[in-house]
């Protein structure tokens, strides 16, 4: 997995931009905060990414701030919101926004979203309430939860992409995941992950 891009910025939009590594232009989806933040064409820049792999290509989706990628994976990973409707979710309030009115169980603000149906906002409170609660209590005590985050996330995304790759229906692997992970807990590398969820079918 790529996960991030250092070199210099060859082109940007409001909903994406190339960067040039090497001689390589990646284009990355990124967030209106992030297009905001960017520096000008031709300077240098550093991305935080992450790769979203379905049996018909690869997209890359990108952020300058490592908080707002650790919201994008927590998002990502409520079932019924994939990677188009995260970007647009960010793009449409800000980190602290969409933290606070998680965080807060207002229902009305996060379905205010275009593509974000209430059931799908409910669940996005019920699901990420708890997690955010407990990084904002985190982050208080000084302890940096990016990387914590960043770590369980992707593991189970890696795992998930993996399985869908494999032959398995998304929403079985998303459950059999969660199966896993309540049964086995968070710590489980991607490989045990996978074994695990091979096992049970």
């Amino acid at each position: 997995m790529i996960a991030y891009l250092d070199g210099k910025l060859a082109y940007k939009d409001p909903t994406q931009a190339i960067i040039d590594t090497g001689g390589v232009g990646y284009e990355v989806k990124i967030s209106l905060g992030t297009y905001s933040k960017l520096p000008a064409e031709d300077a240098k820049v550093k991305v935080f990414t992450y790769q979203h792999i379905k049996e018909d290509g690869q997209t890359l989706y990108g952020f300058l701030d490592p908080n707002e990628k650790a919201l994008f994976l927590h998002l990502i990973s409520v079932s019924g919101i994939g990677p188009g409707t995260g970007i647009n979710m960010v793009s449409s309030m800000g980190v602290s926004e969409i933290r606070q009115a998680i965080v807060n169980e207002d229902v009305r603000a996060i379905q205010s979203i275009k593509g974000v149906g209430p059931k799908t906002a409910q669940r996005v409170i019920l699901d990420l309430k708890d997690k955010l609660r407990k990084d904002e209590l985190l982050a208080k005590a000084g302890v940096d939860t990016v990387p914590l985050a960043r770590q369980h996330n992707t593991q189970r995304q890696e795992a998930l992409q993996a399985l869908v790759m494999l032959g398995f229906a998304r929403a079985a692997a998303e459950k059999t995941l969660d199966q896993i992970q309540h049964k086995h807990g968070n710590e489980l590398s991607v490989e045990e992950l996978i074994k695990f969820a091979l096992k049970s079918h």
